[in-house]
């Protein structure tokens, strides 16, 4: 309702002004030219080069190379996802574990939950090579992690912690539909896999991210006062800010607006707040507003729901094949069965990995609405373009069409600025 008379009072507003220009009589419209030279607009384009032209050399060669890796770990990643899938059900590790819960209680949910307690720990082990390169050497090797091995190593251990109780709760789930409704297990699993997203938008900034990080609030000053106002001038409900301890991570910058249903929480990390500027900082957290005002938790929920729904029926009619080839000789009774759990997920990691320019579209395309909400709110197209430009550190600026459509889950540095640099050119003279 405020937004709404918020909105209503800009556009009476707006008219009024509209008004007003029109009774200005000719003589004084010409008075005006003559007193107030015509302000001259500058070049997005130019002035989006000159923000490119700032990184060269080592640096510009370093980012392009970070977000090119990152590319092909899509795909090393998928096929670690199968070779571990194939070893455990090639071997009859699956159905090993599966017959060893099955001496344990009668109960099949609780053998769906003992499966996956299992399940989780091992391919966890079996995926610490690749886990352990992108995560920690990887990162330290391009300067963007502050974590020793000690503290990556805790870290991991939550992680794993976390997904435990998650997966071992969606699961358990999933399977108890598999064997309550056969023939529309892939519908209710949709519904189902929906309500859990909602579960985890709505838990993680309360139980989830405090696990990884201490959240305080930004002492009383300028900084904590602008978010304030901002947040207050678009409708959101709060009267805190908090910061957290990103630096003992990472080098990156980033702020959210997270939570719904009565957790939404402002934060923003360290990092942010002492490598930026106070017009920065408002500029990032104008867009991360942006996402809150403009519902993007709803609308990416359902959007998700979606691509969920393809890759469940992908699962469904690709068990079929997969099982007949190798599901009588590695001991999985059918897609019923917790064994089989290696083939289900490595049969999603495909359909991901396929579905990986749908996906990043569908929160590009968000991203992109957020940058221009948090333009017109907080009205620094300089500060956020300079926010954008820190993010070159480990995002490519000046991808290709395909290749930005293809990879990248945000717009591109380059279509980021250029943005900014177009909003200013129309909005400040």
């Amino acid at each position: 309702m405020l937004r709404l008379l918020t909105a209503c009072a800009l556009l009476l507003f707006s008219c009024f002004v509209s008004a007003q220009e029109t009774c200005v009589s000719p003589v004084l419209r010409a008075t005006e030219a003559i007193v107030n030279p015509v302000a001259t607009k500058i070049d997005p384009v130019v002035a989006t080069k000159a923000f490119m032209n700032r990184l060269q050399g080592e640096a510009r060669e370093k980012s392009d190379a970070y977000a090119e890796g990152g590319y092909w770990l899509l795909l090393w990643n998928v096929l670690y996802d199968l070779a571990v899938a194939w070893l455990l059900l090639s071997r009859r590790i699956s159905s090993g574990i599966r017959d060893f819960v099955e001496r344990r209680t009668h109960s099949k949910n609780l053998q769906t939950l003992l499966y996956v307690l299992v399940y989780i720990p091992l391919t966890t082990l079996l995926a610490f090579p690749i886990t352990f390169y992108q995560g920690y050497l990887r990162e330290h090797q391009y300067g963007l992690s502050n974590l020793t091995f000690m503290g990556w190593l805790g870290e991991a251990g939550i992680d794993l912690g976390v997904s435990m109780v998650l997966m071992g709760f969606a699961v358990t789930g999933l399977y108890a539909i598999l064997r309550r409704v056969p023939q529309t297990w892939w519908a209710w699993g949709t519904v189902a896999g929906t309500g859990f997203m909602m579960l985890v938008f709505m838990i993680a900034p309360v139980f989830i991210a405090p696990l990884f990080n201490t959240y305080k609030p930004v002492p009383d000053g300028p900084i904590r006062n602008e978010i304030l106002s901002l947040a207050c001038a678009n409708g959101i409900p709060t009267d805190n800010v908090y910061y957290f301890d990103a630096s003992k991570q990472t080098k990156r910058i980033s702020a959210n607006v997270s939570g719904m249903f009565g957790t939404t929480r402002i934060s923003l990390n360290d990092n942010l707040l002492n490598r930026a500027s106070l017009p920065e900082i408002r500029a990032v957290m104008a867009h991360e507003m942006g996402h809150y005002v403009l519902n993007h938790s709803i609308k990416l929920t359902m959007s998700f729901s979606l691509l969920l729904l393809g890759g469940l029926l992908f699962i469904k009619f690709s068990w079929k094949r997969a099982e007949a080839r190798i599901g009588s000789q590695f001991g999985v009774r059918g897609i019923t069965d917790p064994a089989g759990l290696p083939l289900l997920m490595a049969l999603f990691s495909v359909y991901m990995f396929l579905a990986t320019p749908v996906s990043n579209t569908i929160i590009r395309s968000a991203e992109t609405e957020a940058d221009l909400f948090g333009l017109n709110a907080s009205r620094e197209p300089d500060g956020f373009a300079e926010a954008i430009f820190k993010l070159s550190e480990y995002r490519k600026l000046e991808p290709g069409v395909i290749e930005e459509f293809i990879f990248f889950d945000h717009p591109s540095g380059y279509n980021r600025i250029l943005a900014a640099m177009r909003w200013k050119a129309e909005n400040i003279k």
